[in-house]
């Protein structure tokens, strides 16, 4: 170690300090001496720079200029930086594409169907009527409609089969309703569906395998909508919604003032648990109401249909 007079301190830090000023005229006369000589070089560390930047703020912050002179100033390749930068965002892109393409492909299911359904009664008896798949269309019940077919069969005084009228099938869906009652010994039989898929795959082929295609009317319209039109009067009526989609209070306030209930209408309508239903539809009154399981089933009548009570 060499020893050289100095009054200045040299500190690691790069900080000059000198004795006398800072210590007082009497230190002054004391010997200049060098604290520290290293004869070995220090290692330099480059210090470590951050240049980040958000999305959110995009031209907040420095500019690409600024960027570029304060990697330089700190020995950095800004080049290399700025490639790696687009890479990265490339990447980053790519990945949000990708992302973005699966959530935009939705796998649309095709819808099939099958023969399950059959005719109960009359000329049409035992064909198979074909359904969809699914719960997209729920059909009636073959217990519910037997039921409902022998209540209107013996009110109209005839057990074996219905009196001659127009039937209205809304909430058609497969049209296993309007085709038993056709089958039955109804003139006609008028169908309400608003899809029209399951209009041409289902509803259509089941008249033309059944032979009733001349005997039916198919309207592909809202069923609210429908009963706003004046078509006259229907000799009866079957009301088959899908349960979640309705509710049933405004459906029967509509079916009550529609121009198609006349004082002879018959109306049959199929219900879930936990619904009321009214003791009389416009001028019709409630003939029996009935569960099997889940599903309820309400027919309403007009007056000289009625059963007599018993006291």
């Amino acid at each position: 170690m060499a020893v050289v007079l100095s009054s200045t301190i040299v500190s690691p830090l790069g900080i000059n300090i000198d004795m006398s000023k800072n210590l007082g005229a009497k230190y002054s006369s004391f010997p200049k001496v060098q604290l520290f000589s290293v004869s070995t070089p220090l290692r330099t560390r480059k210090p470590v720079v951050t240049v980040a930047s958000s999305r959110k703020n995009i031209g907040a912050g420095l500019a690409s200029e600024d960027k570029k002179l304060l990697l330089e100033r700190y020995g950095y390749d800004a080049t290399e930086f700025t490639s790696q930068s687009k890479k990265s965002r490339r990447k980053e892109e790519e990945r949000g594409g990708r992302n973005s393409q699966k959530e935009e492909e939705v796998v649309v299911q095709p819808r099939t169907t099958h023969r399950l359904l059959q005719v109960l009664a009359g000329t049409a008896k035992r064909k198979k009527l074909l359904s969809l798949k699914g719960m997209d269309v729920r059909p009636m019940m073959e217990v519910v409609k037997g039921a409902a077919f022998g209540i209107l069969q013996a009110a109209g005084g005839c057990p074996t089969s219905l009196r001659p009228g127009r039937w209205l099938d809304l909430y058609s869906g497969t049209g296993s309703v309007g085709i038993e009652a056709i089958s039955r010994g109804c003139s006609e039989a008028h169908f309400v569906e608003m899809d029209p898929w399951v209009v041409s795959n289902v509803l259509q082929p089941n008249l033309e395998h059944t032979g009733f295609v001349e005997a039916s009317v198919i309207h592909t319209a809202r069923v609210e909508n429908f009963l706003e039109r004046k078509d006259g009067a229907f000799d009866y009526i079957s009301v088959t919604p899908p349960y979640m989609e309705v509710d049933y209070e405004v459906l029967m306030d509509q079916v009550s003032k529609s121009p198609a209930i006349g004082e002879n209408t018959f109306i049959v309508v199929e219900y879930p648990s936990r619904t009321t239903m009214l003791d009389s539809c416009g001028c019709l009154e409630k003939m029996t109401d009935r569960r099997f399981g889940r599903t309820h089933l309400a027919i309403y009548g007009p007056k000289w249909a009625q059963k007599p009570r018993k006291s």
